[in-house]
This record gives structure tokens, C-alpha cells and sequence, in this order.
């Protein structure tokens, strides 16, 4: 399935540049180009494109003014595409997929399309669960009560839901983190503290928000304040009052309490 993609720079140049490092990626399909970003808003609702490459500094509207215009539309994947390296925080904090200098590398640009490539995936994977959804509803409402009843287990790629990397912000610095190296995440009020065996960073978002990103069947509460990778628990350990303690990969150890124990449950047979 081709990319349909649009370019937003103000040096026809540098989109001409652009244009020729893509052709290499069979998959993408420029539906339209933009020199400003009153251009770009007029054209990305009405290509409806799956990524934009979008120039940070234009005259009139830059890059970020595109992003707040498209509110009420459902957005494309956003790729900022700049000369200036001071704007990477803003980039991630509006959830661009990427940040790239120019001039593109062809190296670097192709790591940008492969994160490209897995965004579109979870995001048309969570489109057609929807769709089978709503098609159960509409001709099979009972086969649509049995699949709400029985989770999500039965929704097809489901697991596409949900967060491979998370970016965090932290000490003025943006991290990048692959959820698998996540070992357990420890709340602090409206911050989460992300552990990750040899690091700690620290998130600010509640709990309940978190768990909404992360795939359930590898991320679970164990404890009121705290979520543990089941992947990374390597043993169980019993204690009193029906708790007991999980040991990590790193060797931490993680208490789960009574009201948790089904948890550990998976762990047992």
C-alpha cells in the first residue's frame, strides 16, 4: 500500500532534494507539494495524505502553526524537516514522527521511513479493528456483544494499539525509549519513573494514561504505584499475607500485593 505523502517547504530546492531521496522508497507517493504553511493546511485536507515532510521556519505560518490548524481534521504522521536543530524538543512534544537536518541523509532518511512504515501499521491496524467492529454491530449485534464481552483479545491486530517507543522529556533532553527495555515503571504522584534496569527517567502523566499505551499482556500492575514488563520477571518469589516479591532481570525486586495476585498467576502452572 503506497504512502500518499506531501512536501512543505518554502526553497523549492530543498524540496526538489527531498523529492529525488525519496524515489528510492517504492511506497511513497507525492500527492502535492506546499511552499507555505497556508498551502500546506489547504493541502493536506484535501489529499487527506498518510505523512507530510514539513519545513519548521516559513514565512507567515511555520511549521508548528501547521500542526495547531489541522486540529479539527484527523492528522496525517508529521516528519519535520529543518536547518536548525533547536526546535527538536517542540518536534517530539507535538508527536512528529521524526526530526531531520538538512540536508537529508539518505541513511538517516531511511530510518525515518521505517518508523514511518510501523506508525501507519498500528495506526491502520487500529482502523480496521474499528471497521470489523462496527460491521459486527451493524449485521451481527450478538457476535458484537460476545466480542465486547470477551476484551480485546479477539480484535485483529490488536497489539498494533499500542506503543513500541515512548518519547520522555527529561532534564531538558528528549529520550527515546523502546518499550521492551522498559523494566518497570514506579508512579509519584503525576510522575511515572521510568526504569529501565541501568537508567531512570522521569514521565509526567498519570498511571491510568500510561497503561492506556502499553500492551496489557506484557504490562501489568502488580501494586497500586507500580507496573512491571512480565517479560523481564525471571523469578517469583512467595512472602507473607499472600504477597510476594517479583525479581527482575536487573535484580530488583518488586512487591505485588494481595490485591494483584492474579498476576502472578501466569507464572504458575
Amino acid at each position: 500500500m503506497s504512502i500518499r505523502t506531501i512536501l512543505v517547504d518554502d526553497e523549492p530546492l530543498a524540496t526538489q532534494g527531498l523529492r529525488l531521496r525519496l524515489e528510492p522508497h517504492d511506497d511513497i507517493e507525492v500527492v502535492a507539494t506546499a511552499n507555505n504553511g497556508r498551502e500546506a493546511i489547504r493541502a493536506i485536507k484535501t489529499h487527506k495524505p498518510d505523512l507530510v515532510f514539513l519545513d519548521i521556519q516559513m514565512p507567515g505560518f511555520d511549521g508548528f502553526s501547521v500542526i495547531q490548524g489541522l486540529m479539527e481534521v484527523e492528522p496525517p504522521l508529521f516528519v519535520f524537516v529543518t536547518a536548525y536543530g533547536d526546535h527538536a524538543l517542540r518536534a517530539f512534544e507535538a508527536q512528529a514522527v521524526d526530526y531531520l537536518m538538512k540536508p537529508v541523509e539518505e541513511d538517516r532518511l531511511a530510518t525515518t521511513m521505517e518508523r514511518v512504515r510501523q506508525r501507519l501499521s498500528e495506526k491502520r491496524g487500529a482502523q480496521e479493528a474499528e471497521r470489523f467492529k462496527e460491521a459486527l454491530e451493524e449485521h451481527a449485534p450478538e457476535a458484537a456483544e460476545e466480542l465486547a464481552e470477551g476484551g480485546t483479545t479477539a480484535e485483529p491486530h490488536a497489539s498494533n494499539r499500542f506503543e513500541k517507543m515512548i518519547n520522555i522529556k527529561d532534564q531538558g533532553q528528549i529520550f527515546r525509549v523502546d518499550v521492551d527495555t522498559i523494566e518497570r515503571i514506579d508512579a509519584a504522584g503525576d510522575y511515572m519513573c521510568i526504569q529501565t534496569g541501568d537508567n531512570t527517567l522521569i514521565l509526567r502523566e498519570t498511571m491510568k494514561d500510561l497503561e492506556k499505551r502499553l500492551d496489557p499482556r506484557r504490562f501489568q500492575r502488580v501494586h497500586r504505584s507500580t507496573i512491571v514488563n512480565l517479560d523481564l520477571v525471571r523469578q517469583v518469589k512467595p512472602h507473607t499475607n499472600g504477597e510476594c516479591f517479583l525479581v527482575l532481570d536487573s535484580g530488583a525486586q518488586v512487591k505485588v500485593s494481595r490485591s494483584y495476585r492474579d498476576v502472578v498467576a501466569r507464572f504458575v502452572h
